[in-house]
């Protein structure tokens, strides 16, 4: 099973390269399959594959992303109808 993880472009370390948060760890990140890097990617979402950017997503898919995969890890408390109510 493969897995990609959300981040947001912090920065452009060069033409092929940007720093990507991804929930807290910054990693350098190839951007090529997204046609490279720029300063006009700064702040846009991306999926991230071992290491490498592989499709650009809104900041609200990049959240709630994230915020499945923290349920998964046990991070944060899952989402119920029962949870809700209460």
């Amino acid at each position: 099973m493969c897995i990609a993880i959300p981040g947001k472009v912090k920065s452009i370390v060069n033409e092929n390269t940007a720093t990507i948060d991804m929930g807290g760890i910054c990693r350098d990140v190839n951007m090529d399959l997204m046609g490279g890097a720029n300063e006009s990617q700064i702040g846009r979402h991306f999926l991230v594959h071992v290491g490498y950017a592989i499709a650009e997503i809104s900041e609200e898919e990049s959240e709630e992303t994230m915020h499945l995969l923290r349920q998964i890890a046990g991070l944060e408390e899952i989402d119920t109808p029962e949870s809700e109510s209460i």
